[in-house]
């Protein structure tokens, strides 16, 4: 969950490997640092902490005309100078940055560098160390990192300066992300396209097990056996305006406050009129699954929850939800016409590769469709399908706008594949997801209240969200919400789990919202919230104008199946000013990262 960034040309990279950093903190910032080649010697700047540190150290008077920069979310060894990137062999010729997991570096070290003192706890030093090794026994720098990457067993994204060749960026990947970005008489290294969109719109992909060859004038792709590749550049649905904070304090307010803007995107993408307009092909294969596995991690996996109520409720599509980091190691036991639908915002999960690999194993035939943020990521390059969320850029670590944005394309799969087999419901979803839109801005054009009961709700350092049915899935996340970016240890139950082990944690002023957006379970929720206030719990109930008796928090009347994408934005300001008034980094999170590239 690392971001690394690397830069050559006849210009002064510097600036690029600082912004580029910039725009992938939210990867990682446990610690960060550049390096490149001046006067024939190699410089390395790095240090513990954010990039601003990072650039406090670095003088206005540098120049890299080749560089690599990285920032860290660790992974082997503690937060420290010595384990932060870009990592050196003992000769300092060749320097690395990493993102990923090398599963077999104590192997590797017991092999090759027993008889050495390692300098760092990290797996990266062992891949740099073993470059210098081979380079040693005569190879090229290139025969040497080749040799190098046939001996790593995990996940990995590589970029590699020699000292004795300023010419040349060596890159090579394996599961974790990586992108090439073309320049004028420059290129560019990124894990994101994020990175380097200020600079370029031109990118490469590259594929697992490939070599990239990086000069200011060229890029040379092979394969292992040194076949060359030739691959057409893409152009990202991003623009760099986007990744600005604009107006708002922190990435996480203003992803809240662009779920309106999103709906509208969604509502226009994948409707023509009141029809749904959505690639048939997944529509067909949606119809002929006997059984879907909807699979997600986090928020995703949240959000993938909802979906439950729609393909059931809706088409009659049995639906299964799955952790994704459990099913590649824990395979159900599956049906004969199996389909899957993996949710997640970035594209590039690595829990979620790591089930297509696995599926791909069992059956190469079984159909993947991913539901993502980000066009020409992996899981949509090697998925069967794809439908994207047409969010925009989502740079909070705390998710938002794309788990509202799951649900809602989710909903008009659903919708449209019930609708073709004859079992469509009484509604007119266009015009239903509009009422929704609509509703969202409603909250959003005045959340004094909001701030003013988060300011009395969540006082303590514990705190409940319980409801029924979809409203049990909303309090799941809106529990991971909180949690996240506050740090209250919130939970999410459901309400008639509560007398069943729960309701012992109750004590005086344990802050418990209630969500209730169905009318069939007014009734009952109430009575869970009544069974916790006698026991001295502050409680709020967020519900429907309709349903809403005083005390209350009402939301806009909307359909009662959409209503959860509603009242979850309420409970995302919960969680952003519960953050903003204990202090904390609201979009960067203590010990998380945004896209979860390691398993």
């Amino acid at each position: 969950m690392c971001g690394i960034v690397g830069f050559i040309g006849k210009d002064n990279g510097v600036e690029f490997l600082i912004d580029g950093l910039n725009s992938l903190e939210y990867r990682g910032y446990d610690s960060c640092g550049i390096a490149g080649i001046v006067d024939e010697k190699t410089k390395v700047i790095k240090t513990v902490g954010r990039i601003k540190n990072l650039e406090e150290l670095t003088s206005e008077d540098l120049v890299f005309n080749i560089g690599i920069g990285h920032t860290r979310w660790a992974t082997h060894g503690g937060v420290n100078k010595t384990n932060s990137h870009p990592h050196q062999s003992f000769n300092e010729r060749f320097t690395l940055v990493h993102n990923g997991v090398i599963e077999n570096f104590s192997e590797l070290k017991e092999e090759f560098l027993s008889d050495k003192k390692m300098i760092s706890e990290t797996d990266t030093e062992v891949v740099v160390q073993l470059i210098e090794v081979f380079a040693r026994e005569g190879l090229s720098t290139k025969e040497a990192f080749l040799k190098t990457i046939s001996k790593l067993h995990g996940s990995y994204a590589l970029c590699l300066i020699d000292r004795e060749d300023a010419d040349t960026l060596y890159v090579a990947k394996n599961k974790s992300p990586l992108l090439i970005g073309l320049g004028q008489n420059c290129n560019y290294v990124g894990s994101d396209a994020l990175a380097m969109i200020k600079y370029t719109n031109k990118f490469l992909e590259i594929n697992d097990g490939e070599l990239v060859t990086v000069k200011a004038d060229s890029v040379l792709i092979e394969d292992k056996n040194g076949v060359k590749i030739e691959r057409s550049p893409f152009t990202p649905n991003i623009k760099y305006g986007e990744i600005d904070k604009g107006v708002y304090e922190h990435y996480m307010i203003k992803e809240i406050n662009e779920q309106a803007f999103a709906m509208r995107n969604i509502i226009s993408e994948y409707f023509d009129g009141h029809d749904v307009k959505m690639d048939q092909e997944i529509i067909d294969a949606v119809k002929e699954a006997d059984r879907l596995y909807v699979i997600g991690c986090g928020t995703s996996y949240n959000a993938g929850q909802m979906s439950k109520e729609y393909f059931e409720k809706w088409a009659g599509i049995p639906t299964e939800l799955h952790l994704a980091s459990e099913f590649a190691y824990n395979l159900p036991l599956l049906s004969k016409k199996p389909m899957f639908i993996f949710l997640s915002q970035s594209g590039e999960t690595a829990d979620l590769r790591a089930v297509l690999t696995k599926l791909r194993e069992v059956n190469p035939t079984y159909k993947v469709l991913v539901l993502t943020n980000v066009d020409a990521s992996t899981l949509s390059r090697e998925s069967d399908y794809t439908l994207l969320l047409h969010a925009g850029v989502e740079i909070a670590v705390a998710s938002t706008k794309a788990y509202t944005s799951q649900i809602a394309v989710l909903s008009i799969l659903a919708y449209q594949v019930a609708k073709e087999l004859g079992k469509a419901p009484n509604l007119d979803l266009e015009k239903e997801l509009s009422v929704v839109t609509t509703a969202i801005e409603s909250i959003l054009d005045d959340t004094k209240e909001i701030k003013e009961l988060t300011d009395k709700l969540f006082t303590e350092r514990n705190a409940f969200y319980i409801g029924r049915g979809a409203d049990y899935y909303s309090s799941c996340e809106a529990a991971l919400k909180l949690k996240e970016v506050s740090y209250i240890q919130t939970e999410g139950f459901a309400g008639g789990e509560l007398k069943h082990g729960t309701i012992a944690l109750i004590e005086d002023n344990i802050p418990v919202v209630a969500l209730i957006t169905k009318s069939e379970f007014d009734l009952s929720t109430r009575s869970n919230v009544s069974e916790v206030a006698s026991r001295g719990a502050k409680t709020l109930v967020i519900t429907l104008e309709k349903l809403a008796k005083e005390g209350d928090y009402a939301i806009p009347n909307v359909h009662e199946t959409l209503a959860p994408i509603v009242s979850i934005v309420v409970t995302q300001l919960f969680a952003y000013y519960a953050a903003l008034g204990r202090g904390l980094d609201v979009d960067k999170p203590r010990n998380l990262a945004k896209s979860v590239t390691v398993e």
